[in-house]
C-alpha cells in the first residue's frame, strides 16, 4: 500500500485559500480537543525557521470551518535552551492570530508534565532518561496536527514533522543530541501511541538550507505539503531539498521500523505531476555548527556531559546566542532577511503587524 504526500502549489496571494485546498484531502475534523504543534526554532523572525503566520492561520481557519470549536483547539509550543516561547510567538504574530480566532496559545512551559511510559520498545531514550520520559499532559490521546517548515538541519541533516515532536520533551531535550535520529524515531513511536489522528502539515512557501535551524539561506519554494505518513512527508521534502533520503538516518531507519515509507516509489505524491528539486542541499557549515559537531560526534560523551549538563552548561548557550543572535543575525542574517522582506513572502509577512498596533 502506497503512503500519500500531498502538494499544493501557492503564493503569497493565495496561500490561505491554498492550504483549505490542500486541508480539503484529510477527514473533516470532529469538534474534539485538537492539538496544534507550532514550531520555533528561533526566537527572532527569519525566512523559513518557524511556523509563519499564514500557516497558522490556514489551520485555524479549517478547525473552525469544519465545526471545531475555539475551546477544543490547543496550540503549544515549548522553549528551548536557547529560545523564549513567549516572546518567539510574538515576534511571528502567533498570538495576533490565536487572538482573531479566539484561540488560547499552550506554553508547554506552563503546563504541567506526567511520566510516561511508551508501549514500543524504545531504541534510546529510556537511556537518555532512565528516571523516565516527561511529556506534557495536556496532549495525551488528543489528535495532532503538527505544523513545520521546509529546511536543513545541522544535526538530522533535513528537520521537517518527525522532529518536530522533539518540542514536546522537556528543556533537558539537548540531551539526545548524540543520538538525535534515534531519539526523534522514538518520539514518533510515541506519537503514534498517544495521538488517535495525526496529520503534518509542512509550509514550504520558502526553503531554508545551510546550517539550520538558524543560520540559513533561504529561496522561493511556492509549496505546502501534508501526509498523515510523516517519514514520507519529510524524505518528500528532503527530496525536494536535493537530499537523498537514504542517507537520512532517521528516515532510512524508520522505515526499516516501519514507522513510515521512505522509498519514493511507494509514496503517492498527489497534486502535481512531477516533483520538483531545489538543488539547494546543505552547503556549508558556520563556525557555530562545526562546533556543534565536534562536541557530539567527536568528542567523548564525558565531556560532552561536561560542557552541556553542568555548571559551565549557561556559558555553552549564552555562547550560542551570542553567536546567533548578535553577531549571525547582525552581520550575515540581516541582510538575507531584508531582501526576504522586499519579496511578496516578506510583504505578506508584514502584513500581520500592522503599523498602527
Amino acid at each position: 500500500m502506497k503512503s500519500k504526500v500531498y502538494i499544493q502549489p501557492t503564493s503569497p496571494k493565495n496561500v490561505l485559500k491554498d492550504y483549505q485546498k490542500l486541508l480539503a484531502n484529510f477527514p473533516k475534523p470532529k469538534n474534539t480537543p485538537t492539538i496544534i504543534k507550532l514550531n520555533l526554532s528561533w526566537t527572532k523572525f527569519y525566512p523559513a525557521v518557524s511556523t509563519p503566520p499564514w500557516n497558522f492561520e490556514a489551520i485555524l481557519k479549517w478547525l473552525i470551518d469544519s465545526g471545531v470549536e475555539a475551546k477544543n483547539i490547543i496550540p503549544v509550543e515549548n522553549r528551548t535552551v536557547v529560545t523564549k516561547v513567549k516572546i518567539g510567538a510574538k515576534n511571528h504574530a502567533w498570538n495576533t492570530i490565536a487572538k482573531k480566532y479566539g484561540v488560547k496559545i499552550h506554553y508547554l512551559t506552563d503546563e504541567k508534565y506526567t511520566f510516561y511510559k511508551p508501549k514500543s520498545k524504545m531504541l534510546v531514550l529510556d537511556e537518555i532518561f532512565p528516571d523516565g520520559i516527561l511529556l506534557p499532559e495536556i496532549i495525551m490521546g488528543k489528535p495532532l496536527i503538527t505544523l513545520c517548515t521546509m529546511k536543513s538541519h545541522v544535526f538530522t541533516t533535513i528537520t521537517g514533522s518527525v522532529k518536530n515532536y522533539f518540542g514536546m520533551l522537556n528543556t533537558n531535550r539537548h540531551y539526545c543530541h548524540r543520538n538525535i535520529h534515534k531519539a526523534i524515531l522514538d518520539l514518533l513511536q510515541i506519537q503514534k501511541e498517544l495521538h488517535p489522528n495525526i496529520i503534518a502539515v509542512m509550509d514550504g512557501s520558502v526553503a531554508g538550507f545551510g546550517p539550520g535551524p538558524r543560520a540559513m539561506q533561504w529561496k522561493e519554494a511556492n509549496l505546502l505539503l501534508a501526509s498523515q505518513d510523516e517519514i514520507s512527508l519529510d524524505s518528500t521534502s528532503a527530496r525536494i531539498l536535493g537530499f537523498d533520503p537514504k542517507e537520512i538516518e532517521f528516515l532510512s531507519l524508520g522505515q526499516k521500523l516501519k514507522l513510515g515509507i521512505m522509498d519514493q516509489n511507494n509514496i503517492e505524491i498527489c497534486g502535481i505531476k512531477k516533483l520538483p528539486n531545489l538543488h539547494v542541499g546543505f552547503k556549508k557549515d558556520t563556525i557555530a555548527s562545526r562546533g556543534q559537531k565536534f562536541i557530539y560526534r567527536v568528542l567523548p560523551e564525558w565531556v560532552e556531559k561536561m560542557l552541556l549538563r553542568s555548571f559551565i552548561t549557561p556559558w555553552s548557550y549564552a555562547a550560542s546566542n551570542l553567536y546567533h543572535d548578535v553577531y549571525w543575525y547582525n552581520y550575515v542574517g540581516k541582510q538575507r532577511l531584508e531582501r526576504y522582506l522586499k519579496s511578496p513572502w516578506g510583504n505578506l509577512f508584514k502584513s500581520y503587524f500592522p503599523k498602527n498596533n
